[in-house]
């Protein structure tokens, strides 16, 4: 079963980070993300950009309402997603527990099964 781990927390806090506190962190769940590899368990990755980047549709009239920004409001941000290969919610909760330990703060993780995963044709990430 798929699983997708949303990762949230502060943008503003995470992207106050120094570089080398960036690079720390994004080491600490390269460790996670190879050992989730070497199991085939490891799907996609992204780490998204900040709110500020993010417009919204709103489903109004023919076209639609853009707005800028993301729609729900919250405290945390939707900062990156994991989808994962594992057997049970259970094994998918100790997933996101390891990320955990690799990711200081004071986020959260939200694990939620996969109904439809269709590879995209994209096998790698542009240049940002």
């Amino acid at each position: 079963m798929l699983y997708a781990i949303l990762c949230y927390d502060h943008e503003d806090v995470v992207g106050a980070w120094s570089k080398q506190e960036d690079d720390a962190v994004m080491a600490k769940l390269a460790v996670v993300q190879q050992d989730w590899a070497r199991q085939g368990k490891l799907g996609p990755v992204a780490r998204l950009k900040g709110t500020k980047a993010a417009k919204t549709l709103k489903k109004s009239g023919p076209q639609g309402l853009v707005v800028d920004g993301p729609f729900a409001e919250t405290k945390e941000q939707l900062l990156g997603f994991y989808i994962v290969d594992c057997a049970t919610m259970d094994e998918a909760l100790d997933a996101a527990r390891a990320l955990a330990k690799a990711n200081p703060g004071k986020g959260s993780y939200e694990i939620r099964p996969v109904n439809i995963f269709r590879p995209g044709g994209l096998q790698t990430p542009a240049a940002a």
